[in-house]
């Protein structure tokens, strides 16, 4: 596990009031999408509400409940996804940013039909910038 590297340093954004950064795999093999059980995304203590967040992989955004089935995108560790929630910011500001996420790793089993699940967290301050049209 590495989840001292979880956030990438720097990619805090916002744009109105939603927040996002970009978050890397904390293991050493690409999971599928239906691997990645949850996650979290606190700034300076306010943790965006759960049925906010979005998980951006390979150009594509999600909810958590549409990763459970999604065995067709995978997350490389060297990809960077990117999280994202409602969490109203001002800029210019550093900002404390902590993220958590829960993995199965399926060719790990631990027991009957029980797979590995790991929980890592990691916090990281910066500054946010504010996000450009596309």
């Amino acid at each position: 596990m590495i989840p001292d590297r979880i956030i990438e340093q720097g990619t805090l954004t916002i744009d109105g009031g939603r927040a996002a950064v970009e978050v890397r795999l904390p293991w050493y093999r690409a999971l599928p999408a239906s691997c990645i059980a949850g996650a979290s995304l606190t700034v300076d203590g306010v943790e965006a509400p759960a049925e906010s967040l979005r998980w951006e992989m390979n150009g594509r955004t999600f909810t958590f409940d549409e990763l459970v089935p999604n065995t067709e995108e995978w997350w490389f560790p060297t990809d960077s996804a990117v999280l994202s929630g409602d969490i109203a910011l001002d800029g210019d500001d550093e900002h404390k940013v902590e993220v958590g996420l829960v993995l199965f790793i399926p060719y790990i089993v631990i027991g009957d039909d029980e797979v590995l699940h790991i929980e890592e967290r990691d916090a990281k301050t910066m500054t946010a910038r504010k996000a450009v049209a596309a």
